[in-house]
């Protein structure tokens, strides 16, 4: 098959758009310092996601709507890493106080941000932010962070699965490679989430800020 008719033939399958939703949550995925540091074997050339990012969450801030950033941390002994530690060598490196595992300069917390911490790759999973967002009156997340074949996907199959609306913004999440990053990218967009750009969620983040002044009036 062709790519020509690959992509056709996805098209009459996946060719789906579940749109934003009515009151959406930002969630940062684990942009901690490893991946900005070439002497760490997280490393990865994703300047430009969190920069990305950064923007974005400025615009969530002025809509007035949820920021969540998660990070990773283990026990010295890394015994709550289970068969996830065992098997991904640079977790080491999110071994409680270590450096590489600090949120990437520009990110650090707000007073007003939630921060989840993770052992594994979900977001999702086993923690509180499902519960958090539902009761929060949440009905859809925006998706950013790092790796897009890693913990962004695996947050954003989490997200759909727990009734959510998913959107993953694409050039607010980066990976190690572009080969991984824009096959998970078409992945998910088929599957699970609307693949958006941050000019369209940054527009609809205005429009929610709009709509809230105009309440306001």
């Amino acid at each position: 098959m062709s790519e020509d008719d690959l992509l056709e033939n996805y098209r009459r399958a996946y060719d789906n758009k579940v749109g934003f939703g009515q009151r959406p949550a930002l969630v940062m995925i684990d942009f901690c310092q490893g991946y900005f540091d070439p002497d760490c074997d997280l490393y990865a050339d994703v300047d430009n996601a969190l920069t990305s990012a950064l923007r974005v969450r400025e615009a969530a801030h002025a809509a007035k709507i949820p920021v969540i950033l998660t990070n990773v941390s283990y026990h010295p002994s890394a015994i709550d890493g289970g068969r996830f530690f065992e098997k991904a060598a640079p977790l080491r490196y999110f071994i409680e106080g270590n450096p590489m595992a600090a949120f990437a300069k520009g990110l650090e917390p707000r007073e007003e941000e939630l921060v989840i911490t993770k052992q594994y790759p979900s977001a999702f999973f086993g923690t509180s932010l499902a519960s958090t967002l539902t009761a929060s009156g949440v009905d859809s997340v925006l998706l950013t962070g790092l790796t897009t074949s890693g913990c962004v996907r695996a947050s954003c199959v989490d997200a759909m699965s727990h009734g959510f609306r998913t959107a993953v913004i694409a050039e607010a999440c980066g990976d190690r490679h572009e080969a991984p990053h824009q096959a998970n990218l078409f992945d998910m967009n088929a599957k699970y989430a609307d693949v958006v750009s941050e000019e369209e969620t940054i527009g609809f983040l205005q429009r929610l800020n709009d709509q809230d002044i105009a309440r306001n009036i």
